[in-house]
């Protein structure tokens, strides 16, 4: 039996694997971030979509608005390049929308491609949850009640 080898250029991280980072205030797509990741020398890609839903803390919620720090951008880079140093990222995109959104709307699509599976899976999730916890976002909450909260990103 052939034992596997990891000296192809295909095994190793992309020279440039950051492919598309942004925060907008227009509707986000799944294909633009599918599409950025593409590589020929992929065996996996992870994809993440956080959507608005309709209840946090066992209340109903009516709408949310995102809104960022001026640092946000930058501060996902860091994320990334983070993400990018521990595994052997092909390619990476992170997108997270800002302004008002509706239960349904997607809030945040973040995708990695690497050689296999499980560094994929790995990787995005490590860029999800570090985006989240570290990254100037902040969330405002709109229930059914009447009532609404802040809720900090990191």
């Amino acid at each position: 039996m052939d034992v596997p080898t990891f000296d192809h250029p295909g095994e190793r991280a992309a020279t440039d694997p950051i492919r598309l980072l942004a925060i907008r205030e227009t509707p986000l797509s799944l294909d633009e971030v599918f599409r950025a990741v593409g590589d020929d020398a992929t065996g996996g890609t992870a994809l993440f979509v956080g959507t608005v839903r309709n209840h946090d803390g066992g209340a109903d919620v009516d709408s949310l608005g995102y809104s960022s720090h001026p640092s946000a951008e930058a501060e996902m880079r860091r994320v990334a390049e983070r993400v990018v140093a521990k595994f052997p990222v092909r390619a990476l995109a992170a997108v997270h929308r800002v302004g008002d959104l509706s239960v349904g709307d997607l809030a945040v699509v973040v995708a990695v491609s690497c050689p296999h599976r499980g560094e994929a899976f790995e990787a995005c999730r490590m860029l999800i949850d570090d985006l989240k916890h570290e990254v100037p976002i902040w969330k405002h909450q709109r229930f059914s009640d009447g009532t609404e909260e802040w809720v900090g990103a990191c």
